[in-house]
């Protein structure tokens, strides 16, 4: 069984305004899942460094994903960073580039947890429905032009309708797991962070991780994913 989650954790800006990364990571704690998506893990001026100090996960649960771009003060891309229990065996990382207007990107990464070996990407679309789908495509298009490999694909999608659009482009292949409403995490209405499996996963739980902690430390709330593989 692997324990998927994604969390836009917003800068590590809270409902009160206050940045603090250490509240962040206490809500990773109560995620204990082996796979994190992060979005806004990094600032968005100057060096993007992460919200998270890089020297803060030395004693945590996890590890960032090594993304090989060049800022040694940055966790992520374009915001988009993965984290991963420590012991997990990284295979490969690549930085997505998405077509957009604006800086987008997306992150994936080969892993092994235990005995089970799947691909993982993480994704921060865009708010214009269009160019959504242009990323949607070319996530896929990675994926595709990867091995054939049990994937799992996570993250704040910007999609407020419940079919469609960027939905039904990684639907066609990808089994749309139901975790529930996670936006805005004061009163959760709004479906915007979203995972998705290829055929070769079952979700076996899924949800969304509302701890009063949780319901401070952003303005979305973490979802989250267990799976088996089918064989």
């Amino acid at each position: 069984m692997v324990k998927v989650a994604s969390y836009n954790m917003r800068k590590a800006i809270g409902l009160d305004r206050r940045r603090d990364p250490g509240r962040v990571l206490s809500v990773l704690r109560e995620l204990d899942a082996d796979i994190i998506a992060l979005q806004e893990a990094d600032r968005r001026f100057g060096t993007r460094a992460s919200a998270i100090p890089p020297h803060m996960f030395d004693e945590s649960d996890y590890v960032p994903v090594d993304l090989l771009d060049g800022r040694p003060y940055a966790i992520g891309w374009h915001g988009n960073a993965l984290l991963v229990r420590r012991g997990a065996e990284v295979e490969e990382s690549h930085a997505l580039h998405l077509p957009t207007l604006e800086p987008r990107g997306a992150v994936a990464a080969t892993v092994r947890i235990g005995d089970t070996r799947l691909r993982v990407v993480g994704m921060h679309l865009d708010i214009s429905g269009l160019r959504r789908r242009h990323q949607a495509r070319a996530i896929l298009d990675h994926v595709a032009d990867g091995e054939d490999l049990p994937t799992v694909l996570m993250g704040d999608c910007n999609e407020w309708r419940s079919r469609g659009g960027c939905l039904h482009d990684f639907g066609e292949h990808h089994a749309m797991v139901d975790t529930g409403h996670s936006f805005h995490s004061r009163r959760p209405v709004a479906r915007l962070d979203r995972i998705f499996a290829s055929r070769h996963l079952e979700a076996v739980e899924a949800g969304v991780h509302n701890s009063p902690l949780a319901a401070r430390a952003s303005d979305h709330l973490p979802i989250w994913a267990k799976f088996k593989p089918t064989g």
